[in-house]
C-alpha cells in the first residue's frame, strides 16, 4: 500500500485509510485489491514475490468522474482528489480478479 501512497504523495499519516480488500498469490507474484473501507473504488496491483510493485496498476470504480464527488467529503482532502482524478481518467470499467 505504500506503492499507492508514495506514488501520489499521500502523507504518511493518511495511509491509514487504504485496506487490502483482497489477495491471490502466483507462483512468482501477488495480486492484490487496495481500497478505501466504504467505498466502490480499489486499485488492482501487481506484487512480485520480491516485494515490488509494478508501476502499472488498475483503477476500477463503478462511478464516474461526471457523477457527483459528494462521497468524498468524509475523506482527507489528498485522497479525495486521487479518487477524483482516478474516477474522471476511466476508460472502461474492469472485471473484478
Amino acid at each position: 500500500m505504500d506503492f499507492l501512497g508514495n506514488d501520489w504523495e499521500i502523507p504518511q499519516a493518511e495511509q491509514e485509510w487504504f485496506t487490502i480488500r483482497y489477495t491471490k498469490e502466483d507462483p512468482n507474484w501477488y495480486i492484490v485489491e487496495v481500497g478505501i473501507e466504504g467505498y466502490p473504488d480499489y486499485w488492482i496491483l501487481q506484487v512480485y514475490d520480491t516485494g515490488e510493485c509494478d508501476p502499472c496498476y488498475t483503477f476500477v470504480s463503478p462511478l464516474s468522474g461526471s457523477q457527483n464527488t459528494d462521497d468524498l467529503q468524509e475523506l482527507p482532502e489528498s485522497i479525495a482528489n486521487m479518487i477524483s482524478f482516478e474516477r474522471n481518467s476511466q476508460i472502461s470499467q474492469t472485471a473484478k480478479v
